[in-house]
């Protein structure tokens, strides 16, 4: 499935759009370039689903922890830093993982072996005009 995100004024819909197709899986590994929009439309996200709290990245606790408006905690990874499985392994990644929240990645990749294999791969492409093209996988 593809989304566009057409502007930062746009992106409340896109995400609506995502949610929509969330369906009964859990784990959402979002994948683009640095600056591609990854943290901006996860926060999209969790607003559209009732986070009352500040979303940003949690480039340095690794681990953001929110509340939906139904009471049901999201997960908010942000494996940059984390350089080897141990690091991920010494955090509690595996019971975040599989705690049956919804858990969005930034950089998944760092983490690929602990990831279950019914994580969704999520591509945020930017365009030439600027526009983002969404993909879940």
């Amino acid at each position: 499935m593809k989304l566009v995100i057409e502007s930062t004024k746009t992106i409340n819909k896109t995400a609506s759009q995502f949610i929509e197709n969330i369906g009964d899986k859990k784990i959402f590994c979002f994948n683009g370039k640095m600056g591609a929009g990854k943290t901006t439309f996860i926060k999209a996200i969790c607003e559209n689903l009732g986070v009352k709290e500040t979303v940003n990245s949690p480039t340095f606790s690794i681990v953001n922890e929110y509340e939906d408006a139904n009471g049901n905690i999201i997960y908010h990874f942000d494996c940059y830093r984390i350089n080897k499985i141990e690091d991920a392994l010494n955090l509690g990644a595996e019971e975040y993982l599989y705690s049956g929240n919804l858990c969005f990645l930034e950089w998944s990749e760092n983490i690929a072996s602990l990831l279950p294999d019914s994580a969704v791969n999520v591509t945020i492409e930017e365009q030439v005009d600027g526009t983002r093209i969404v993909e879940m996988k």
